[in-house]
């Protein structure tokens, strides 16, 4: 089980769950523009989604009620900044400081993250990413957050999923603002991205009201091994850390946009290869990227199978048939959320926080009026059992933040996905509270005792009885309880015993043929780790 002291929590974005209002004062985001292009699932748009601007004092009690100790939540830069600089929207602050103060008097622990991808339209206007002055446009930013959110929060992260942002957002075009840039440019974006990191941070700490801890939330899938043999460990740490993506795929990379950052140099296998594409990179660029941090962050979904090849170098390895997937297709691989844990804090000095897992599921409402939504806890109770595994064994790890609260808008593909623990009628605003997130409960309130790894066993024991025959006995064990035995003289059963009057014999089960008191001599937590069926038949 995890401490005390672990961090339980969920995690959302501004943009998905806040909504708009005539009145809010707000910026238009780049994603604002994205969606009146129709480029998002059926034309669907993110100006109401969860509400939660006008729902989040009961969101929070909602929260609190299922036992969350910490939310991560993003800040909306355009909301916070209309313009992206300059003008402080007053309504905004005013907002976000009620949200945090909200959160603190239901016990939650605010952690609030800068950037969750609500780039202002104004920016993008001026050349965005890949104007060099970006770099100081996000430091102003942090430099209001800091000034009107410190004395009342301590933990920053400044950025999240650095690599959807240059990637999906410059590179493929799927995610706003949906542009197919040259690969230098990606390069010129993803330097400057990692610079106004470097920039927020100086401003957050220089303007802080108290002692706060910085940290940064990158993303990417986990090259794991097909065995646990050690060639196949070392062949999948050094593709997860390495450069096999194709270029047009060059941003799920771990290492261009952590080593900067964590280590304070570009990985020197990756100056190679990009070299043709870089921009200029000086030591006062490495410099400003590498400011001192408190943790890290890592968001982790699933991976892919990589093993050593027969020549010794990395081969990748397809997944079994009918392996599982998730309402996305995304894999369901917890042996990758094991590795990638272990992987990360072997090779960055740091803290660790999940900062995101979670999947979507195809929840409905059920005729009880529930959502019964059993393979998210399937899919949590193998992950997070996983990502114990790795703290046992030494992982410096110290929370997760489960991905995501509430339904809301999933980017490109609008309602289509549901990641919640939450269900959210989009048409009532109706809040359901699903399975999953009593199960969480559950989770927090034991530390992860609940968890099936820390259970020995959930074997059914299936017992033959032991029935005596007695001069004065009767018939109604046969005919009552339908016991197959011959004879009129039955007065007794032993249904559940060890006693060696009757010692009753297991059967349909791992222990098929042993007596009761075998198995009790045998394991003597026997109470604890099984649940006794008698058999009727």
């Amino acid at each position: 089980m995890f401490d005390d002291k672990f961090v339980w929590g969920v995690a959302s974005s501004a943009y998905q769950v806040e909504g708009t209002d005539p009145d809010d004062g707000r910026g238009k985001t780049v994603w604002d523009t994205f969606t009146e292009q129709g480029r998002i699932f059926q034309n669907q748009n993110a100006y109401t989604s969860c509400d939660h601007m006008h729902h989040y004092k009961d969101d929070y009690a909602l929260m609190k009620n299922l036992g969350i100790k910490a939310y991560r939540f993003s800040l909306n830069w355009a909301r916070i900044l209309p313009e992206g600089t300059g003008r402080v929207n007053e309504k905004a602050i005013a907002m976000y400081r009620d949200m945090i103060l909200t959160m603190k008097e239901n016990g939650i622990t605010p952690y609030i993250t800068l950037f969750h991808w609500e780039f202002p339209q104004a920016l993008q206007e001026k050349g965005g990413w890949l104007n060099e002055e970006v770099v100081d446009w996000f430091g102003e930013y942090a430099k209001v957050v800091a000034e009107n959110f410190s004395d009342l929060c301590e933990y920053f992260i400044t950025i999240n999923e650095p690599q959807c942002v240059v990637g999906l957002g410059h590179l493929s075009g799927v995610h706003a603002p949906g542009l197919k840039l040259s690969i230098p440019e990606t390069f010129q974006i993803a330097h400057n991205l990692l610079k106004a990191h470097g920039q927020a941070v100086i401003n957050l700490r220089k303007y802080a009201k108290q002692k706060i801890r910085i940290g940064f939330a990158p993303t990417g899938g986990v090259a794991y091994p097909y065995t646990d043999s050690a060639e196949d460990i070392e062949a999948a740490r050094k593709v997860y850390f390495g450069f096999y993506n194709p270029m047009d795929n060059w941003t799920w990379n771990i290492s261009w946009f952590s080593d900067p950052v964590f280590l304070g140099h570009y990985p020197k296998e990756g100056l190679e290869k990009f070299k043709e594409y870089l921009p200029e990179i000086t030591e006062t660029d490495m410099q400003l990227i590498h400011q001192p941090l408190d943790f890290m962050g890592q968001n982790i979904y699933n991976g892919y199978y990589v093993r050593q090849g027969a020549d010794g170098e990395p081969e990748f390895v397809d997944r079994e048939p009918g392996f599982p997937k998730t309402a996305c297709n995304w894999p369901v691989t917890p042996k990758a959320f094991y590795y990638g844990i272990k992987f990360l804090t072997e090779r960055y000095p740091l803290p660790l926080y999940i900062t995101e897992n979670g999947m979507s599921c195809h929840d409905n409402v059920s005729f009880d009026g529930r959502v019964h939504d059993n393979d998210r806890i399937t899919f949590l109770d193998s992950y997070i059992g996983a990502m114990q595994r790795a703290y046992d064994e030494g992982a410096d790890i110290r929370g997760y933040f489960l991905w995501t609260f509430l339904d809301n808008f999933e980017w490109s593909e609008g309602y289509r996905e549901r990641f919640g623990m939450i269900y959210v009628d989009f048409m009532t605003q109706r809040r359901i509270v699903k399975d999953s997130a009593f199960w969480y409960q559950n989770v927090i309130g034991t530390n992860g005792g609940n968890l099936s790894t820390n259970q020995t066993t959930k074997e059914i024991l299936f017992l033959d009885p032991v029935c005596t025959h007695n001069i004065w006995g009767g018939t109604r064990l046969r005919e009552d309880f339908h016991y197959p035995v011959e004879g009129d003289d039955l007065w007794e059963c032993w249904g559940i015993s060890a006693h060696p009057n009757g010692d009753v014999t297991l059967r349909d089960c791992g222990f098929r043929g042993m007596k009761l008191s075998e198995l009790w001599k045998n394991i003597r937590k026997f109470s604890e780790m099984w649940t006794v069926t008698v058999s009727h038949s």
